[in-house]
Formats: structure tokens, C-alpha cells, sequence
């Protein structure tokens, strides 16, 4: 399976690599269907002691299925039109996760992916179905990605 390093940004809360607050995690895609990344939730972003908080989970999740759209074209950026999260074991702070991202089906302006969070055990800790919908035109930022400094950094 090929790995392809995709894009960030200077300060996207989930990959934003100047964003302090942020998470700054690191998406690879395998050039068809499916992105992925390893990352540890910090301890500063846990609800219950211990555990992530849901909203940060819910957060990567969303992130990782929107950037199925972007395996084929890094510009192509979807916005989430529903998200259903399943919460089904509390996800820790401080350990290596792995989350991995599907597209389910693309017609025209709309598509699905899946989310899923796994642990070192390799048990499914939560999972996601996203509906993403192309991003409305006075949204669009065609010609100043640069600007948003979106690309792939070493």
C-alpha cells in the first residue's frame, strides 16, 4: 500500500502546525480511498481524568473523513453535513492511537466516509459516519491556498 503525506496548514485546529492550542496531527492517505494517522491525545485535552474528551474525538474523526475527498485532489476541501459519532470505549489520553478514514461513496456535491479510533490493543474505541457536502461557492478559497500556507511540510 503506498502512503502519501497530505497537506496542513498554519493554524486548522485538528492539523494546524502554528496553531499552540491546536492538536498538529499528521494525515497520510494511500492514494485511492482510505487516509490515516497515529496520533497521542495531550493530557490537556482530556474531559474525565484520563480520558480524551469527547469533543476532541469527535473533532479528529470529522477530520480524518473530510480529507477523503482530498486523496485524489489535496484542494478539494468538503464540509461535514452530518456526523454521527458512536463513543464505545473511553478513548485515553497519552496512548497511541490509530485513526483511519474511508470514503464510503461520492455522488456529485455529497459524500460518506467512516472514521474509526482504534487503540494499541487494536479494540475499536469510537467511530464515525460523516455526510460531507461540497463547500458552498463564498466559501471556496481557490487561488489562496498559499496564502493559507496549505501544503505538505517536511
Amino acid at each position: 500500500m503506498s502512503s502519501n503525506k497530505q497537506p496542513n496548514s498554519h493554524y486548522c485546529f485538528v492539523c494546524g502546525i502554528k496553531n499552540n492550542h491546536g492538536l498538529r496531527i499528521t494525515f497520510f492517505d494511500n492514494g485511492v480511498d482510505q487516509v490515516w494517522c497515529e496520533y497521542t491525545i495531550p493530557d490537556h485535552y482530556q474531559g474525565y481524568p484520563g480520558v480524551a474528551h469527547g469533543g476532541v474525538v469527535a473533532a479528529i474523526l470529522d477530520e480524518i473523513c473530510g480529507r477523503t475527498a482530498m486523496i485524489s485532489d489535496p484542494d478539494h476541501f468538503m464540509m461535514t453535513a452530518k456526523i454521527e459519532v458512536r463513543y464505545r470505549i473511553p478513548v485515553p489520553v497519552g496512548r497511541l492511537l490509530r485513526i483511519m478514514g474511508q470514503m464510503t461513496r461520492c455522488r456529485g456535491r455529497l459524500a460518506q466516509a467512516r472514521g474509526e479510533m482504534y487503540l494499541p490493543s487494536g479494540e475499536l474505541a469510537a467511530e464515525a459516519l460523516v455526510t460531507l457536502a461540497d463547500i458552498p461557492d463564498q466559501f471556496r478559497v481557490d487561488g489562496v491556498l498559499e496564502d493559507l500556507s496549505w501544503k505538505v511540510y517536511e
